[in-house]
């Protein structure tokens, strides 16, 4: 187990790159299971939640050459499915959340897929009966072991058809739509997602042969191919990630630029820290902040009732920045009122906040009330452990701004879902060490 020490109160300063996109990269990297030809995908980040993926494809027979930096080509032409029913399988799978989406293409080229519970984020209920009611619409016959909490869907052939998603779930969409893609006649997919990450999997698979019509917005029509070919694809950068470091410069009152952010595909991410007070410009592709020497300021509505800030499906705020959000506002002026819709334990981070002097009130298990300190009292550093991929980084961002040292354990948690955060923040200025445990 490794830790972070982190010195912090220190202004940073620099350029930064956001890394290639994990929740794209989950989607995609399993989409290379529909073709027997080769896909080349560029700009994969170097995370252990997409390393544990790719290593997931290579002990099902896929194989991968690494080309380059983030570049790697894929060739599913020999896909060993007794892997699938195997103990080694049953173990490999439950580490990772994003195996769920092996399933979808299996079953569209194979005929049959399996999955054990997947793991991933302690951060509540992740249900996957979107998924599953995907695949019965399309044909598929369901099946569960509850003794070893074991998933499988058969089909001899998917057939075309209407369904309306109980929810937007991106992953539900883009494993219903893999599946789709080779089923037989027309599938219409009613309240899909239509996050920027699952438009460039639908463009993708397009650029394979695949017919899908209404990218981007919520209802998709997927006309069925007999099979895909091969393509060459390139991640988008991370919105999350972006978001992380617009946060880090308004708390460390930095100015720092991040370059190479894909601005069209932010959707309210910039718009959604501007009314917490925070500067943002557009210059080219890149993001600017300036310092903020004198704080940034929570704008109230109109009739001067407090901001709430909430999450919503795409087009809406992801939930992914909340937590950040949050962490931000710990030092504005105002108050703002955070709503975490999706998952019910995932604001059970703000002790350690609290801990450190914040001034939250979490009302129950998905509204927090933040009121900020407007930098007249400052942080401190604690000893803490990340229950996840994002608190973790919000719990990193407190620490870089707070007075003193700061450790955060648990950090393998922020390994999962951002890529050498230690180096590349040090160098920007930050002082962050990596101590390697036993």
């Amino acid at each position: 187990m490794s830790t972070f020490v982190i010195e912090g109160g220190h202004q940073l300063k620099g350029k930064i790159q956001p890394q290639g996109a994990k929740n794209e990269a989950l989607q995609i990297l399993c989409a290379v299971l529909l073709t027997a030809e080769e896909i080349t995908i560029h700009n994969i980040p170097d995370i252990v939640d997409v390393n544990k993926l790719i290593a997931l494809l290579g002990k099902l027979g896929v194989k991968i050459n690494k080309i380059g930096k983030g570049s790697y080509t894929f060739k599913a032409d020999e896909v060993n499915m007794a892997y699938l029913e195997s103990a080694e399988f049953k173990e490999d799978g439950k580490g990772l959340r994003g195996s769920i989406m092996i399933v979808g293409p299996l079953l569209a080229r194979f005929g049959k897929g399996y999955i054990p519970k997947p793991g991933g984020d302690k951060i509540g209920r992740r249900r996957l009966d979107t998924h599953f009611e995907g695949f019965i619409n399309l044909g598929a016959k369901f099946r569960y072991n509850r003794e070893d909490h074991f998933y499988g869907v058969e089909a001899k052939k998917l057939k075309g058809t209407y369904m309306l998603l109980d929810e937007a779930s991106v992953t539900g969409t883009a494993n219903i739509v893999m599946a789709a893609v080779l089923a037989e006649g027309t599938t219409t997919i009613y309240n899909a997602a239509c996050e920027p990450y699952l438009q460039q999997l639908c463009k993708m698979l397009n650029r394979m042969g695949a017919k899908i019509t209404g990218v981007g917005s919520n209802m998709l029509t997927i006309e069925g191919v007999d099979q895909l070919g091969g393509t060459e694809h390139r991640m988008l950068p991370d919105m999350i990630e972006i978001g992380s470091w617009i946060g880090l410069a308004a708390m460390t009152k930095s100015e720092l630029t991040i370059t190479n952010v894909s601005w069209d595909d932010l959707g309210l991410i910039p718009n959604v820290f501007r009314k917490l007070g925070i500067t943002v410009e557009r210059q080219g592709d890149d993001i600017h902040i300036p310092k903020h020497e004198d704080g940034y300021e929570i704008q109230n509505y109109i009739d001067g009732s407090i901001l709430t800030v909430s999450d919503a499906p795409w087009p809406g705020f992801t939930p992914d920045l909340l937590s950040i959000i949050l962490v931000v506002a710990t030092q504005a002026r105002g108050s703002v009122l955070v709503h975490q819709k999706m998952f019910e334990s995932r604001l059970f981070f703000v002790d350690k906040l609290i801990d450190m002097g914040a001034k939250i009130i979490l009302c129950d298990p998905h509204r927090a009330t933040v009121i900020g300190h407007d930098f007249k009292s400052t942080l401190k550093a604690t000893t803490m452990t990340s229950p996840d991929i994002r608190a973790g980084v919000s719990l990193l961002i407190a620490a870089l701004s707070a007075k003193g040292t700061s450790t955060i354990h648990n950090i393998e948690q922020i390994d999962r879902g951002y890529e050498n955060i230690d180096e590349r923040l040090r160098a920007i200025g930050a002082k962050i060490e990596r101590v390697s445990g036993n």
